[in-house]
């Protein structure tokens, strides 16, 4: 049970990096057909590869934008997102199958296995979400919809995390539950939340392209509020089709992080909790290196290794801030 975990976890993390990849390659309109079952063998002969390719030149992203591709070019957009849908199918087999197995066992206590099924049930509406995501490029816009992307990313965070506490909670031997509306831990809770509201944000971001404007920090282009925006009423400041609001939003959000975390820290560092403040030293390192490579994407007008980095780091951030809240609660600093 606790390999499985582990299993699932490193394919959930390769999963959302190449969906990363996919994104920043533009790769994730290049398959234009469902086909959850034939779709597992890729193209085998040319006559396959220029079916697809017809299939591709018909949306408006082949269209307007990269018309002038050849079936070469396409073959690699065409791989990210057959990659990326391949390792869907995959995650959902491994955690399908041993799960059966567990079940038929009874090895898995009934907080657990309602758990895992309710995770199920996330990874079969991930890839319905996936889909519906990529219907929304192929038709009139040129890439998929940033909010669907946006429910997309944020659902795989989710599954992330669930079974990254199912498996903290089996190491450390405890039942602790994540949704916990107690006072204990605020700050913690709180930055919880505020980084899964980065991920939407992130996700927006990624989806719009807006790393690709305002290539300066920490002002933008010699000021701190983006000046090409008119704000005429409160609706206005919440524009999330705005390019530069967005890159605003996501901009101050990784200061409010920063700086709530070097709260927790501080009391956290003068009380002699060492192992948790060993959890919480790895938490902020991993947070310095995502605020750099977040300021390096922005400098280099979004370098698609950086952003690809930005992207991968934010996993095992998300991940180092679970592992310290668990800590915190088993050592009830």
């Amino acid at each position: 049970f606790f390999y499985w975990l582990i299993l699932l976890i490193f394919l959930l993390i390769s999963m959302i990096a190449v969906g990363g990849l996919t994104r920043l390659t533009d790769s994730g309109l290049s398959i234009t057909r469902w086909e959850l079952f034939k779709g597992i063998i890729p193209p085998l002969n040319i006559e396959t590869w220029q079916n697809y390719f017809s299939l591709y030149k018909k949306i408006p992203q082949y269209i307007l934008i990269n018309n002038q591709i050849t079936l070469e070019e396409f073959k690699v957009i065409y791989y990210w997102e057959y990659l990326h849908r391949l390792l869907g199918r995959f995650i959902g087999l491994i955690f399908l199958l041993p799960f059966i197995y567990f079940i038929y066992k009874k090895i898995l206590n009934k907080k657990t296995l309602y758990q895992l099924f309710s995770i199920f049930l996330l990874i079969l509406t991930q890839g319905l979400i996936g889909w519906y995501m990529v219907k929304s490029g192929l038709t009139e816009n040129i890439s998929v919809s940033h909010y669907r992307l946006a429910i997309h990313l944020s659902i795989a965070f989710v599954i992330l995390s669930s079974l990254v506490w199912i498996l903290m909670n089996l190491i450390r031997n405890t039942g602790k539950n994540f949704f916990n509306f107690s006072k204990d831990f605020f700050i913690l809770k709180t930055l919880i939340i505020l980084f899964f509201f980065q991920i939407i944000i992130g996700a927006f971001v990624s989806g719009l392209d807006a790393g690709k404007i305002y290539n300066t920090w920490p002002l933008m282009n010699n000021n701190y509020f983006p000046n090409d925006i008119d704000i005429q009423s409160y609706r206005d400041i919440f524009n999330f089709n705005s390019h530069s609001l967005v890159q605003f939003f996501h901009r101050n959000l990784a200061y409010i992080i920063f700086f709530l975390s070097i709260a927790y820290g501080v009391p956290l560092f003068k009380s002699k909790k060492r192992e948790v403040f060993n959890c919480y030293i790895i938490y902020f390192l991993l947070l310095l290196t995502q605020v750099f490579l977040g300021i390096l994407v922005l400098l280099t007008g979004n370098n698609l290794y950086f952003a690809s980095f930005h992207q991968i780091s934010s996993i095992f951030l998300i991940i180092s801030l679970l592992n310290l809240y668990h800590k915190s609660m088993v050592q009830k600093f």
